[in-house]
């Protein structure tokens, strides 16, 4: 696979267009908004922003795009950013069918004002499952051999998890009388939300107390390696990854896959640069490249960036099955570390 970094701009995908000759400055987007395409759309929307006096309105002309992956995401919500920060109104027009899709699918169509244009194929319309197939962000979205393995995978997964519960479960309500799972808003494929489990393996408070905790990564990721909120029992299942057992919940419902990139939340993502959403172009997962290659000893968001793409450019149902195998060696070994 070509890394999107690799992509150029040609005469069948113009630069952004501006039009400010009117009140409302225009701009148009080119037919794909992919990641180099995207940099330059959210610089041109940033400099209308800027301009003095402002607009009355940033009209974003969407009547000739077809496609849109997750850096077009990106660089709508930061050019959103830039329009709030003057208190410009934004406005989305001739919206297309395919990227109707890519906005409802992320509830994006909620946030964003969306006029029809002149255009006959700029109809808004609410996505059926079968219609999300043709967004193909990356092969491993929509290949059934994946999905097959992530099926299979899930319900062994999930018969494993019944018989470990047991245990877990008593444990964990001898230790603080608290809740038996936890859950917590990450993005999937495309930025998508939705809740993913885990057995809680901090206090019950730990949401309220994280900003007292240092965080020892540089960028938008937050770990620390001997986070105070993790109780005794937690640390055992972090350091064993029985924590994470729940998650073959989210794999069987298809939030998930068993190999996939690291999920972040939604605080993570609106720190993220333009060329960093390439990472939701896949569907996160219970391992990766991140979690056989020392999780524990990550310190620099753009090192997981760099394995998230790498895994993008080297992805095979093998590779998967490879990614499977190292993993299981890895929690069986003593370099296994909480994530």
């Amino acid at each position: 696979m070509t890394s999107p970094f690799a992509a150029n701009q040609d005469a069948t995908n113009p630069t952004p267009q501006v039009d400010t000759t009117a009140p409302s400055s225009v701009v148009s987007v080119p037919p794909t908004l992919t990641v180099v395409e995207a940099v330059e759309f959210e610089r041109q929307v940033r400099a209308v922003c800027q301009q003095d006096p402002p607009p009355h309105t940033v009209v974003i002309d969407f009547s000739a795009t077809t496609f849109m992956d997750s850096s077009g995401i990106g660089a709508l919500m930061l050019s959103y950013r830039a329009c709030q920060g003057r208190q410009i109104p934004m406005v989305l027009r001739g919206v297309r069918e395919q990227v109707q899709m890519v906005l409802s699918m992320t509830d994006l169509d909620q946030v964003f004002t969306i006029e029809p244009g002149n255009s006959d194929e700029a109809t808004p319309v609410s996505p059926a499952p079968a219609a999300l197939t043709a967004i193909t962000t990356h092969p491993s979205v929509t290949s059934r051999g994946k999905r097959a393995m992530d099926i299979v995978g899930a319900v062994v997964g999930l018969g494993i998890t019944a018989v470990l519960s047991v245990p877990i479960v008593i444990a964990i309500k001898l230790e603080d009388g608290g809740p038996i799972l936890f859950r917590q808003v990450r993005c999937s494929w495309m930025g998508k939300r939705f809740y993913i489990w885990k057995f809680r393996s901090m206090v019950r408070n730990a949401e309220a107390l994280k900003a007292k905790v240092q965080n020892e990564v540089e960028g938008p990721l937050f770990k620390n390696e001997n986070d105070p909120r993790i109780t005794k029992v937690g640390r055992f299942l972090r350091r064993t990854s029985l924590d994470e057992l729940p998650q073959f919940w989210n794999v069987l419902m298809g939030d998930m896959s068993l190999v996939g990139t690291r999920p972040p939340t939604p605080d993570e993502i609106e720190q993220y640069k333009i060329p960093e959403w390439q990472r939701l172009d896949v569907k996160p997962g219970m391992t990766g490249e991140w979690q056989v290659n020392g999780r524990s000893t990550v310190k620099k968001f753009e090192d997981v960036i760099r394995m998230d793409l790498n895994y993008q450019e080297n992805w095979s149902l093998m590779y998967d099955m490879k990614l499977i195998v190292k993993t299981i060696l890895v929690l069986f070994s003593k370099k296994s570390g909480a994530s």
